[in-house]
């Protein structure tokens, strides 16, 4: 059900506020970082905020979506911002742009921001052993804080393990530690290093890590060092407690399957759970404006020293079948020119992407999970062709800048249709 697009400009008070902190954002050391291209304060011309708006209305139909947001900005040419659609299949009140949902892995950007900024700070390196920051815990020997955030530790991921106990418990709060001793207890995916793997049991130890270094708890570190620095007021890990998405938000819906195949009459709203289960891993609730923020800073290290972010942007390959322009860095992916990633949880899947030099900046949200992170993905990088097809405003003072991106839109066009689920 997609019904009428809604769009909202960007010319509020807030978000001048949010370019002007990513304009002077320091370091904690003090080295500025350089920032993005200016964004020209116009909508994109009505023949591309068509395209872009028919992109996304057909996304949340493959995806069997009640709704979904999208924002896209991009410095020479425009900006658009839209929500399409309702909050739930029986909830007919309409999705806004300015709607929470959980973020799952994009937190993972969060987490390893805290990590960089300590890092600048000299509190701790990428080198530091967890087994001298965290001696109680066994089983962590030759892994590093730098391969817990950058997915290299070894440490495999927990959901084969406790995916079913988060199912049929999903309001319990679960202590990191049982989590983390849960990961460390499966067999490992290599030696520290060796290659990259989904590990939300890496992040979640690198979280205790870090509470640990510096005896102060996550909250605090959240706030200081990624919070508070971009101005995000709609964005961070809710208490243990809070199982239910803070504001007006949309279900969160999966498809169940049985003997590999998707029981579409039987989809669910899964948003209720306690972000415990995901934490410094992907326990987060933010908004699509908020994630364009977040997304940006995290590109092009807006608060980090030119050192340490050049760091973070050293990617290892994904491995498989990935793409060789395809890497992962500390704390989100590369895949061409853009840098973020995509997440699947809570029935919600998104993805967000900017590219430090044009400052293209594409950020998406459909409330039914059941396509995975990567149709997130796949929408994302549609919007952002398109996004880079357009040519300069007359307003603008930017000239259209080359943008290489290794894909077209017809092609993402094409994998989203092979990706659709449940389609009448």
């Amino acid at each position: 059900m997609t019904g009428r697009t809604r769009t909202r400009g960007f010319a509020t008070a807030a978000m001048f506020a949010a370019v002007a902190l990513l304009a002077t954002a320091c370091s904690a050391t003090g080295a500025a970082r350089a920032a993005l291209p200016e964004q020209v304060d116009t909508p994109f011309d009505k023949s591309v905020e068509e395209s872009l708006s028919d992109t996304l209305k057909t996304a949340v139909a493959l995806s069997d979506s009640t709704g979904g947001v999208a924002g896209v900005w991009a410095p020479w040419a425009g900006q658009w911002l839209a929500a399409t659609g309702q909050l739930g299949i029986k909830d007919k009140k309409p999705v806004t742009t300015d709607t929470h949902f959980r973020i799952g892995e994009l937190t993972q950007g969060m987490t390893c921001t805290v990590l960089m900024r300590l890092v600048d700070e000299k509190t701790v390196t990428l080198d530091d052993f967890v087994s001298h920051v965290l001696p109680s815990i066994p089983g962590t020997e030759g892994i590093t804080l730098g391969q817990l955030c950058q997915g290299t530790s070894g440490i495999a991921d927990t959901h084969s393990a406790l995916g079913s106990q988060f199912t049929k418990n999903p309001e319990r709060p679960w202590p990191p530690i049982e989590i983390v001793s849960n990961a460390l207890a499966l067999p490992r995916t290599g030696a520290p290093g060796e290659k990259w793997a989904r590990s939300d049991g890496g992040y979640m130890l690198l979280g205790l890590a870090l509470e640990a270094a510096t005896g102060r708890s996550w909250a605090d570190l959240e706030k200081q060092y990624v919070l508070d620095p971009l101005g995000l007021e709609q964005t961070g890990i809710p208490a243990d407690s809070e199982v239910t998405v803070p504001g007006e938000h949309p279900a969160g819906y999966l498809v169940p399957s049985a003997d590999g195949a998707l029981k579409c009459d039987a989809v669910r709203d899964v948003s209720t759970l306690s972000p415990s289960m995901a934490g410094t891993a992907g326990g987060a609730v933010s908004t699509v404006p908020e994630l364009k923020t977040l997304v940006q800073s995290l590109a092009s290290g807006t608060t980090l020293t030119e050192k340490t972010h050049t760091k973070q942007w050293q990617t290892v390959p994904l491995g498989g079948s990935a793409p060789q322009w395809e890497g992962r860095g500390y704390g989100g992916t590369q895949i061409g020119p853009l840098r973020g990633g995509s997440a699947s949880f809570g029935g919600y899947i998104s993805a967000a992407y900017s590219d430090p030099d044009s400052g293209l900046t594409v950020v998406v949200m459909l409330n039914n999970a059941t396509a995975g992170a990567d149709f997130a993905q796949n929408l994302a990088l549609q919007l952002a062709s398109l996004g880079a097809r357009t040519a300069a405003a007359k307003e603008s003072a930017l000239d259209k800048p080359v943008i290489e991106l290794p894909w077209s839109a017809e092609q993402m066009a094409d994998k989203l249709k092979a990706d659709a689920i449940c389609q009448k």
